[in-house]
């Protein structure tokens, strides 16, 4: 049996749509505590030359054991036993909160936390190779690399997935209830439209500083990752002056907040908002928009961390994880996409609920970015706590 910490418990699980949204509280974050945890990489991270951990010869057995440091609840159980059966390797899961959390632990250990494979989000990952906390991976013994999508395989900020595998991704859009609007909205200027009128006091908008600020920067045409000052204060003077007065709640996870009625209009990412429409009553009266001009697209990755004692045993999980098999059973359990090709074709002839939440077009997902932690990235976290001030009851 695989090795579980408390936080990875989860009881029953439901196919498709497990209850995660405990986890979903911090798992797409971008908090303030993110300045103090890039500064403690620049500080503690360990130097020396960066080598890639596979020493081993091609075709040595696993080691035995696989240390792995993940979200909670983000792996199917029945995969991670499937892993441990196949190359008799006994797997500690442990789980963390905010990929905050997880650098400051990596470095603050120096290349000695225990840890083998680690599940960080994309934009995270040119900080943590900067500060030596990752090795790159051996391709030789991750063969179903080949299996990615090619825009998964090499995005912007890990080319030809030197440093790490994409693991899952999503997007973000928003809710509403159709009977707010005789048309259907399309933009993020519908959004602030919407919300300054019929939904007023009852929108909710994410608590994560990136995300919210994009909304400004799409209703206003300026590229969400802009550090222009001006910009910024265009997208300040929206914020807190227009929208935060119409809102309700910031919710990391909407869930548990729609049946109540509380809500009718909610920033959300896409595998929560499924989820929330398939525990729904009453579906039918909600839509969901991938708005224009752009919004953000998250990758979750597999990475090996620098020092790995297990080396063999981190590949074979990888390559693992990437078959297709493995993968779309995955995808059935955390909602979200897996970069593994062939799945939402494998998924729409399975009849999957809502496929097209689970499935972005690709005209959507070619307009998409991911954010990036920046010099702005304060600026983002001050512009949200005045809103949250401005919103107070």
């Amino acid at each position: 049996m695989t090795a579980r910490t408390a936080s990875d418990a989860s009881g029953a699980v439901r196919a498709l749509v497990p209850n995660r949204s405990v986890a979903r509280i911090t798992r797409r974050s971008f908090l303030a505590g993110i300045g103090v945890a890039v500064a403690g990489v620049t500080v503690s991270a360990c130097g020396g030359s960066h080598k890639i951990a596979s020493s081993a010869p091609m075709g040595a057995a696993a080691e035995g054991r696989l240390n792995y440091y993940s979200w909670g609840d983000y792996e199917d159980p029945n995969d991670l036993d499937g892993y441990e059966n196949r190359y008799g390797v006994t797997l500690q899961v442990d789980s963390f909160g905010s990929n905050e959390e997880m650098i400051a632990k990596l470095a603050a250990a120096r290349g000695t936390s225990g840890y083998d494979v680690v599940v960080p989000t994309g934009v995270y990952i040119p900080q943590m190779v900067e500060h030596d906390l990752l090795d790159p991976l051996d391709h030789a013994r991750v063969p179903n690399l080949a299996n990615l999508e090619e825009r998964f395989f090499d995005p912007p900020w890990n080319p030809r997935s030197r440093h790490g595998a994409c693991k899952d991704w999503g997007t973000t859009g928003f809710m509403y209830l159709k009977s707010l609007t005789t048309r259907t909205p399309t933009t993020w200027r519908d959004f602030v439209e919407l919300a300054q009128g019929p939904a007023r006091g009852k929108v909710s908008v994410l608590e994560d500083p990136w995300e919210v600020v994009s909304i400004a920067m799409g209703a206003l045409n300026i590229d969400p990752n802009t550090t222009d000052e001006k910009d910024l204060a265009a997208a300040r003077t929206l914020l807190v002056n227009d929208l935060a007065p119409t809102l309700q709640g910031y919710n990391s996870s909407i869930t548990s907040v729609v049946s109540g009625g509380a809500y009718s209009l909610l920033q959300a990412w896409n595998g929560d908002a499924r989820l929330t429409l398939t525990n729904e009553s009453d579906p039918d009266k909600w839509g969901f928009v991938y708005p224009l001009p752009t919004a953000n697209l998250f990758v979750d990755n597999f990475a090996i961390v620098r020092g790995t004692q297990h080396p063999v045993a981190a590949h074979e999980f990888i390559n693992y994880m990437l078959d297709p098999e493995v993968s779309y059973r995955e995808m059935e359990y955390i909602g979200y996409q897996t970069g593994v090709k062939g799945m939402a074709e494998k998924g729409r002839a399975a009849d999957l609920d809502y496929p097209d939440l689970l499935f972005p077009p690709d005209e959507v997902v070619d307009r998409l970015v991911s954010a990036n932690v920046d010099s702005a990235t304060q600026e983002r976290t001050e512009i949200l706590g005045q809103m949250q001030a401005r919103s107070a009851r």
